[in-house]
């Protein structure tokens, strides 16, 4: 597979002028005092013994989320860890849900405690209740309520992350104050996203989605942005500029610019389906001065799959001892 986005010399350098609606912050403001005023329990219920562990405690645990309705997560600690413990609170690539306890059992190795998040709609156990609303034009999530920001996918699924981070002060032998949040590719841009909205120790966006929407919509040959491509060339007459004005609440670059805790990205350069040029878009506008890119100059959209985790665990060691 070729380089896909130009040489490493020509990436380090991108950062093209992007500039966030004038009232994206009052939007996401209002997006999450209205999450938060509605209220909800945070609730966890036992199931270690379900899946035949010796070494994790495993809670299945619900969360009020977009609109107050309830996100599912899974809750991982190393047994008899004594707490309070950092948090890993990790969000799910894109298709994908929570699965099961047992596909997730890296950090708890490593003694942290992990909150793995649910994403709606895509996982099996937290529907996307408002995916009737708004526009949906190709399959996936890509354009599902794109015709306007209050209608779209991803303000739900945004939401729900920070509600997340929002529950872990309400769960048993967590620090609320060593908060990392992690994931890759959709998990990546939500990463990002929750970086930017709300305070968090540290972020862990590996080969992120969900940034410079334009320029990825233009040169993608694979992955859900192609989509939004789809959709743009049946309605290119007169829903390019409103389609982008919708993404722009939404783009990783924007969220990265209001983001100032310690990160770790990675990027593939051989990744067709996250071109390079859009994540060091949104590297080289993260806010924080402590940020840091793994490079993997071979990879494809696997990034640097097992060593990554490497090398993450090494940076968080360094920030967290």
């Amino acid at each position: 597979m070729p380089l896909t986005d130009g040489t490493l010399d020509d990436l380090v350098g991108y950062r093209p002028d992007l500039r966030a609606p004038d009232d994206f912050d009052e939007f996401w403001d209002r997006t999450l005092a209205e999450a938060r005023a509605l209220g909800g329990a945070v609730k966890a219920d036992p199931v270690t013994d379900r899946y035949l562990l010796r070494t994790v405690e495993v809670d299945d645990v619900r969360f009020p989320g977009w609109n107050g309705e309830p996100v599912a997560a899974w809750l991982l600690r190393p047994r008899g860890a004594e707490g309070p413990l950092p948090v890993v609170v990790t969000f799910i690539g894109y298709s994908g849900g929570r699965g099961l306890p047992t596909d997730h059992l890296l950090w708890s190795a490593a003694g942290y405690a992990q909150l793995v998040v649910d994403s709606r709609g895509q996982g099996h156990d937290t529907p996307d209740r408002d995916a009737g609303g708004g526009t949906q034009w190709a399959n996936g999530f890509m354009t599902r309520g794109i015709d306007s920001p209050e209608n779209y996918y991803y303000r739900r699924l945004i939401t729900d992350c920070v509600r997340a981070v929002d529950a872990v002060g309400e769960l048993p032998g967590l620090d609320s104050d060593r908060v990392i949040v992690a994931g890759g590719s959709q998990g990546g841009g939500l990463t990002i996203a929750v970086a930017g909205l709300t305070r968090v120790a540290a972020a862990l966006p590996d080969v992120p989605f969900l940034c410079h929407f334009r320029r990825a919509a233009e040169i993608c040959g694979e992955g859900p942005y192609q989509e939004l491509a789809e959709y743009l060339r049946w309605h290119s007459r007169h829903n390019v500029e409103p389609a982008f004005a919708t993404l722009s609440y939404f783009d990783g670059v924007h969220f990265a610019q209001r983001a100032t805790a310690p990160a770790l990205f990675s990027v593939g350069l051989m990744d067709p389906i996250c071109p390079p040029s859009t994540v060091y878009a949104a590297f080289n506008h993260y806010a924080g001065e402590d940020r840091t890119m793994t490079v993997w100059p071979f990879a494809d959209h696997g990034g640097g799959h097992g060593s990554n985790s490497v090398v993450q665990l090494e940076w968080l060691r360094e920030r967290l001892s």
